[in-house]
């Protein structure tokens, strides 16, 4: 039996972020990764001869600069395009663009209310203020429950900055934290075009309506990331998501991470009460005393542990553990830009390198969310657009085009028994025409497609339910409570066994901040002088 001192399961970015601090301080690791790629979701590859795109995680923000920077990641050829202005939203009869500066922000909002427009500057930071506050918390790790002394300290000293907030934004907070995006968007906006450019963002990984309560803290985790040092900014990676794990990978290989590829793991190994190693698919048993899952909690205590190893209500926790994001992935190959009907045009335009988001307002977003919990999907489903050749044309041939479409609502299980692979087809020629009532040369544009309903992303990716958040992000699921109260320091209940992915704080998205914190803990854990460090 093959020996080392950590084993990391998955290798995606967290996975990849995880095992490179494990062995620059030191130790004997490896990655063992089920698909024949590494990089989980945030890969690149080619879905049509000729035609290459992020297949499933598509747009950067969030990742922590620390990690970039520690990884020496620009030096590996990690780099992003930001977006001009964020998003371009098309409505029935006229068009918002959102981003590009405040005063510009601000022109395009008067031409739907003044009122709104003179709102935006106190909005936008009132948000940062609530926003740093998760920048601050992103690389730490919560206190514990029931951790004594240490886990006290620890929610003191993260606690002690939101004292120091004024009292309007401690209200800001709990009104994020508790509120539907609608009740907190009222409260800023009038005009209905206006705060649907900031509610989609709720709605993003979130199997939840704008007026679901709690839906505004979604809409904050996604302006928390920055992007060539500015604040809330989105960019695309050049060379597709792909490119930035890829990087990671040559980091990890550089401080003698072994990485291996098609070798899935079927169960965790525990002895007397420890962890011991794993077993692989193929019967293969690797031994380690330091095992760090980048997968799931879902997949982790549900299939790759016996019960029997776990405390009994850890289990009954576990079974509840909340998973689903409502999203059907589409990869689609074009011959042309899209022409909206609202603004004309199939020539490359500033709107078409933005977020392009197909959420016609409030009530639709609200409605899309009631037709999925009733029939399984929308009739009118949320669709965001992103086209990648506009900014890096490397990804299909000369001329021809590439449109990422991330979509909303769909349910993680369909009702009655139904299985997605039954209606994946349907659901994605209903995509393809929603698109297309605002571009009406889309449908006719499109080459080739690649289908990734909420039961593909599962099978593919490893996301139960279809869930990119690897668990949803409600308030019973967050910070110290994710996943459970009483393990969000990354640390499972078996000794020696740890979590290291999204499942755990700060959440979803491409962050590397689990796989950061996780290391740390880990290392913690080996040395008690390591315990005094700094992270």
């Amino acid at each position: 039996m093959k020996r080392y001192d950590a084993i990391v399961i998955g290798g995606g970015h967290n996975g990849l972020v995880c095992a490179f601090y494990l062995a620059r301080a030191g130790l004997k690791v490896r990655v063992l990764e089920r698909r024949h790629v590494v990089g989980g979701a945030a890969v690149t590859e080619e879905f049509h001869p000729g035609f290459r795109n992020s297949t499933a995680s598509y747009t950067v923000s969030l990742l922590r600069p620390k990690v970039i920077a520690d990884m020496k990641l620009h030096e590996r050829g990690f780099r992003i395009i930001e977006r001009t202005i964020s998003n371009f939203f098309p409505f029935e009869d006229t068009y918002l663009k959102l981003g590009g500066g405040t005063a510009r922000t601000q022109a395009e909002f008067a031409r739907f209310s003044q009122k709104d427009a003179d709102a935006y500057p106190a909005y936008d930071a009132a948000l940062e203020k609530v926003a740093q506050v998760l920048r601050d918390l992103a690389l730490k790790t919560p206190p514990n429950a029931g951790g004594g002394l240490r886990a006290l300290l620890s929610g003191a000293a993260q606690g002690w900055p939101l004292s120091k907030m004024g009292i309007e934004a401690q209200r800001d907070l709990l009104d994020v934290f508790t509120k539907s995006a609608r009740d907190f968007l009222d409260g800023w906006y009038e005009d209905d075009h206006v705060k649907t450019a900031f509610a989609f963002d709720a709605v993003v990984g979130n199997y939840a309506g704008v007026s679901t309560p709690g839906s505004a803290y979604v809409l904050l985790h996604h302006v928390f990331g920055e992007v060539n040092g500015k604040l809330g900014a989105w960019g695309h990676s050049v060379g597709g998501m792909g490119a930035i794990t890829q990087a990671m990978a040559r980091a990890c290989e550089d401080a003698g991470v072994e990485i291996s590829l098609e070798a899935p793991v079927a169960r965790v190994l525990v002895d007397g009460g420890k962890a011991a190693g794993v077993r692989l698919e193929s019967g293969e048993e690797i031994a380690a005393g330091i095992v760090a899952a980048n997968v799931g909690p879902a997949m982790l205590y549900r299939q790759m542990l016996d019960t029997g190893d776990l405390p009994a209500d850890f289990n009954k926790r576990m079974r509840s553990f909340k998973t689903g994001s409502g999203t059907f992935r589409m990869n689609v190959a074009l011959s042309e830009l899209p022409d909206f009907s609202v603004l004309r045009g199939k020539e490359k335009a500033e709107h078409h390198t933005a977020g392009i988001i197909i959420a016609p307002g409030m009530d639709y977003m609200d409605q899309a969310f009631d037709d999925a919990k009733a029939q399984g999907w929308s009739k009118k489903p949320i669709v965001e657009m992103k086209l990648p050749t506009t900014v890096d044309d490397s990804l299909a041939p000369e001329g021809m085009h590439i449109a990422s479409l991330f979509c909303q609502q769909f349910a993680p299980q369909l009702p009655d028994g139904r299985s997605w692979d039954d209606a994946r087809e349907q659901v994605a020629d209903l995509i393809i025409d929603t698109v297309n009532d605002h571009a009406p040369n889309f449908k006719a544009s499109v080459i080739a497609r690649q289908i990734h309903s909420p039961l593909d992303l599962e099978r593919k990716f490893g996301l139960i339910g279809g869930d990119i958040f690897h668990g949803t992000m409600g308030l019973d699921q967050l910070w110290a409570a994710r996943p459970v109260l009483g393990h969000g320091d990354y640390r499972a209940p078996i000794a020696g066994l740890y979590m290291c992915g999204s499942g755990t704080h700060p959440g979803g998205g491409v962050t590397g901040a689990p796989g950061h914190n996780a290391a740390h803990e880990i290392l913690r854990d080996r040395s008690l002088v390591r315990r005094l460090l700094p992270i």
